[in-house]
């Protein structure tokens, strides 16, 4: 059993090392800062949506109030 789970870890290894395409050091910072703007766009989308939504129910239920 413990030689499969090794044969399966050195598998792994292999996969990783040689048949992997990591990508470069400048195209991994790239598509960071573009993560972290789009994050950061929907963040405050669902905040403005969220905050719209609460105002409108405080407007409502004044209302009945």
């Amino acid at each position: 059993m413990w030689a499969k789970i090794q044969d399966l870890i050195k598998e792994y290894y292999q996969e990783l090392r040689f048949k992997v395409t990591w990508p470069k050091y400048e195209e991994l910072q790239g598509n960071t800062v573009i993560v972290l703007v789009a994050s950061l766009l929907i963040a405050v989308i669902i905040f403005g949506v969220d905050f719209a939504f609460s105002k409108a129910l405080s407007y409502f239920y004044g209302l009945f109030a």
